[in-house]
């Protein structure tokens, strides 16, 4: 009879220690997640001290700005997002706004409104998909005399800022170069590949990827044809065997100067 005595005081002793973990990881638990929620209010406190000291530099200088949308990524701060909606205690309005008014909110959705404008100008040309660096230069070339300088960056964040509307626009990368495109067409691979091709001499022909991606002609004529017939690729007939050029290699040759 005492061992059974032992053997139950034994399993108390272990059922109260089992709770008084228990007790214990909710108790940690608590606490480490008052502590990142206390982290966060002082790293948010830092960032509005921050933008509130330096909000001229963030409205001016494209560098600074684009290093204090990454300080705001750093602590899960989306700057362009609504924070609270047009209802909310805050009285709404973006985190930028609140904290340095509305005109840096304002000049990515006004350059937003730009980067439609250069791709609506230019999709006859090349089928909705034209690179970053030409609507940055594009925009840039018909900017008003001390107006902001504008950036890559600028121009990325901007057309997230039409993703809300439920629009088209959206950017991609083939190679090593941006997109922004303006149509709702997903480039399958073979045409992601001819793209990327066409980006090192400006041009491809059937020969060519057939010789250097093993392509059949079949396979190298359609994958062709689909982006010709969305403007994406331009055709030269001048040439023994048809040429098909990139139209964004082209305007970018054009403005270095060189002849064709």
């Amino acid at each position: 009879m005492s061992r059974k005595g032992v053997g139950l005081a034994a399993f108390d002793r272990s059922r109260i220690t089992s709770a008084q973990y228990a007790s214990h990881g909710n108790s940690l638990r608590s606490s480490h997640s008052t502590s990142i929620a206390t982290q966060l209010s002082v790293f948010r406190s830092l960032l509005q001290n921050f933008a509130q000291t330096h909000a001229k530099d963030i409205r001016s200088n494209p560098s600074f700005r684009a290093e204090f949308a990454r300080m705001c990524a750093a602590i899960g701060v989306d700057p362009l997002a609504s924070s609270s909606g047009a209802s909310g205690k805050d009285g709404g309005g973006s985190f930028w706004a609140q904290l340095l008014g509305n005109s840096v909110n304002d000049f990515y959705f006004e350059l937003a409104v730009r980067v439609v404008e250069v791709c609506g100008a230019t999709r006859e040309e090349n089928g909705g998909l034209i690179g970053v660096k030409e609507v940055k230069d594009r925009i840039m070339s018909t900017r008003m005399e001390g107006g902001a300088e504008i950036t890559e960056d600028d121009i990325l964040r901007a057309v997230t800022t039409l993703k809300p509307l439920g629009s088209s626009y959206s950017t991609l990368s083939v190679g090593h170069k941006l997109y922004i495109r303006s149509v709702p067409k997903e480039l399958n691979i073979d045409q992601s590949a001819v793209l990327e091709a066409a980006q090192l001499l400006g041009y491809v022909s059937v020969s060519m990827l057939m010789l250097n991606l093993r392509w059949p002609r079949a396979r190298a004529k359609t994958a062709i044809d689909d982006l010709v017939s969305e403007s994406m690729l331009w055709v030269d007939k001048q040439c023994v065997e048809w040429e098909y050029w990139s139209p964004g290699f082209m305007l970018e040759t054009q403005e270095n100067g060189n002849a064709w």
